[in-house]
């Protein structure tokens, strides 16, 4: 079976309270749980994981326990070179998620560390980009519901 990590950086606890005008009043608890229920019905399974720490997140990466990775990482997109560097490093395919689209945003938000090697991006479309990436990840390992 397929095993699908889904990493989420800083603030991603806070979706649902913090800026419902631009991120929508969905929960993260919310969106894992309707993206455990889609991952089951694909045949894959799926571990859901969010830190505020950039270290953590990596390390988690590192463990290398999953076959492909779905990552929001929020600010980390604009900042991290370590984090696309552990993506890299570790030697999965990934697909990236936006809750809102970073390009019509600040300008600062217009840098991203991750879209030139990610398999794909899933930006602006609120929890449904989380579902809409599980798909392509279910469709690249050959699996379906």
């Amino acid at each position: 079976m397929t095993r699908v990590l889904v990493l989420e950086g800083p603030n991603l606890n806070l979706v649902g309270e913090r800026e419902p005008e631009i991120y929508g009043r969905t929960t993260l608890d919310e969106i894992h749980a309707a993206l455990h229920d889609q991952a089951r019905r694909l045949g894959l399974e799926l571990d859901a994981f969010q830190s505020n720490h950039e270290g953590v997140l990596i390390d988690r990466l590192h463990r290398r326990d999953f076959d492909a990775v779905i990552v929001n990482a929020g600010g980390l997109t604009h900042t991290s070179v370590s984090l696309r560097d552990a993506l890299l490093g570790v030697a999965r395919p990934f697909w990236e998620v936006h809750l809102s689209d970073p390009a019509t945003r600040e300008p600062f938000r217009r840098q991203n560390f991750l879209a030139d090697v990610a398999e794909g991006s899933f930006v602006g479309q609120g929890p449904r980009g989380y579902e809409l990436a599980l798909e392509a990840v279910a469709e690249r390992f050959g699996s379906g519901g």
